[in-house]
């Protein structure tokens, strides 16, 4: 017999303001690389749909569909999620990095760090960057504060 506590429950720390919900070709595949590789767990599940709602213990939140056609507003062709890209900020992004590196997942791109500027001072991220198994490109980041401008870049500016 199946009960309510068999399906999950509400994100631990509430609902996000906004979650992007992915169409996926495999349910499970997808479930593994969000879950095993990139650390999300999952809040709730509805199994009979092939949906998931995922959180992280940093804060992200997602949901995973296997596609059925009913809300695709056009024809999906890999990869998918073309122009969108999914941006996740972590404690650390160390963990994930090893996960992805043990398991032979390739990186689209980083290690980088990068400082954009934010006003009168920059803020600093170190960044990775991966596709899930539909193409979907995710970055993953770690804050590594703020820095008044550099003289360099104050005078570019002026």
């Amino acid at each position: 017999m199946t009960t309510a506590d068999d399906f999950g429950r509400p994100p631990r720390d509430g609902w996000a303001k906004l979650v992007p919900e992915l169409y996926v070709e495999d349910i499970g595949a997808s479930l593994d690389f969000w879950c095993r590789l990139l650390g999300f767990s999952v809040a709730y599940q509805r199994p009979c749909e092939d949906f998931a709602y995922l959180e992280h213990p940093d804060g992200p939140q997602i949901m995973l569909c296997q596609r059925c056609e009913s809300w695709e507003t056009g024809p999906m062709q890999r990869p998918f999620g073309r122009g969108v890209l999914l941006q996740l900020y972590l404690q650390s992004i160390d963990g994930v990095q090893a996960r992805l590196q043990t398991s032979g997942w390739p990186l689209y791109a980083g290690p980088r760090e990068v400082w954009r500027r934010w006003g009168d001072r920059e803020g600093g991220k170190r960044e990775i960057f991966v596709q899930d198994p539909d193409g979907y490109l995710a970055m993953l980041a770690e804050d590594l504060g703020e820095r008044p401008l550099s003289t360099r870049t104050s005078a570019a500016a002026g």
